[in-house]
């Protein structure tokens, strides 16, 4: 099954209520919440005050992506906001494996990510602790990135590795620079779990859901 995610990182932030009411209407499964804290990537974006006060917009899965330094000290807080599946970067904690652990003890899905620049080797050992794995496709921080191609022979790798492992529920995420051209060729080499900010809410945002819809759906 495929899932599409919008960050609303790239939402209209003085009509967000509306704007998740019209990618929840329009079909998307999830909403992808990015939160920056100025110290694990240079840019400060939304925290649990926000998360907290649009959890009642919408109830499509609340997707949050934690780009902040030891996350593991508020695992229970974005639990409490309304977070659906919280994803934790291998570079930004001290102990993997008992973030996750917390992540997965509040009973909401658990997810690794890692920067372009890290080896895809650094996420193997958690692989089996895991409901996802989402591959960074732009240095994370900004949106509005273009993507990068090295991005492919990450995914087809945690692809293999998964397949190797018979983890085959693990869903597979990618993040950056996603548009209707380069959609197909991510979904082929692997992704089920696409996000995309620009591209969905640059313009009608409704419509451009249905895009991303029409071909995704072509790999289910």
């Amino acid at each position: 099954m495929n899932y599409l995610s919008p960050s609303i990182l790239s939402a209209d932030f003085k009509n967000l209520g509306n704007d998740l009411k019209t990618i929840d209407e329009a079909g998307a499964e999830y909403v992808h919440i990015d939160v920056m804290d100025g110290s694990f990537v240079p840019n400060i974006s939304l925290g649990l005050p926000v998360i907290k006060s649009i959890r009642s917009a919408t109830k499509k899965v609340f997707d949050v992506h934690l780009m902040i330094d030891e996350p593991i000290r508020y695992i229970e807080e974005f639990v409490n906001a309304g977070a659906d599946i919280i994803t934790v970067h291998v570079e930004s904690c001290q102990d993997v494996a008992a973030t996750l652990d917390k992540i997965k003890s509040f009973g909401v899905k658990a997810a690794i990510t890692l920067n372009p620049g890290t080896p895809v080797k650094a996420i193997m050992p958690y692989l089996s602790m895991v409901d996802m794995v989402l591959v960074m496709s732009v240095n994370p921080g900004f949106g509005g990135q273009k993507f990068i191609p090295d991005s492919i022979d990450k995914v087809k790798a945690i692809k293999a590795e998964l397949e190797k492992k018979n983890l085959n529920k693990v869903n597979i995420e990618i993040d950056g620079g996603i548009n209707i051209e380069n959609l197909a060729t991510v979904l082929e080499a692997g992704v089920n779990v696409v996000v995309a900010g620009s591209a969905i809410f640059k313009g009608d945002a409704a419509e451009n859901v249905k895009k991303f819809k029409e071909v995704m759906s072509a790999w289910n």
